[in-house]
């Protein structure tokens, strides 16, 4: 059995989750809503003001994009 999860993002959260594999050079997402989404569905995480992948939001992009 598998406890993989499926996500339906949107076009613009699928880049949101992609900009974050690279630091980001402002330290802020261009839409902060975006990055609230990712959030509340685990894929991402913000500490002290830096938001980052989770495990789970890595595994997700790696699994594939819309």
């Amino acid at each position: 059995m598998s406890n993989d999860f499926d996500f339906d993002l949107s076009p613009d959260q699928w880049e949101a989750l992609r900009a974050l594999r690279n630091p980001v050079s402002s330290g802020r997402l261009s839409k902060a809503y975006l990055l609230e989404s990712l959030v509340k569905l685990g894929l991402v995480v913000v500490n002290d003001g830096t938001p980052a992948m989770t495990p789970t939001g890595r595994k997700v992009l790696v699994r594939g994009s819309c």
